[in-house]
């Protein structure tokens, strides 16, 4: 199975160790800012609570793809699904599925570590 298959299958909930470690590399590739750039609109619009969450210690907070929606512009949103080779309309839930471990995965001491290209 191929990594973006992993990353398909978040949306059937089989979310893998492969999906969590290969999507900062992916924002990192298609949006401007990286995943620092991504996680930084989500501090500024009111999700600081949610991603202070996935940097530090204990249960990362959720996040939904309504509140993704709101932060992420079209272009992202579809810079991202054909990095994918998914539909855009399913973006947003693998995201919300996937980004909070990713996140927490790449931050294991509070601070986000740059992932691998």
């Amino acid at each position: 199975m191929s990594l973006f298959d992993t990353l398909k299958n978040a949306l059937d909930g089989s979310l893998g160790q492969a999906a969590i470690e290969a999507l900062p590399s992916i924002i990192e590739r298609v949006l401007p800012g990286g995943l620092q750039g991504l996680l930084s609109q989500l501090q500024n619009s009111g999700y600081a609570a949610q991603v202070n969450s996935w940097l530090g210690r204990g249960a990362n907070e959720p996040i939904t793809a309504e509140d993704l929606r709101k932060v992420m512009d079209n272009e992202q949103v579809r810079r991202i699904a054909d990095k994918l080779g998914i539909p855009t309309d399913q973006v947003l839930a693998v995201l919300a599925k996937v980004l909070p471990a990713a996140v927490d995965h790449h931050s294991p001491n509070g601070t986000l570590q740059t992932p691998s290209s």
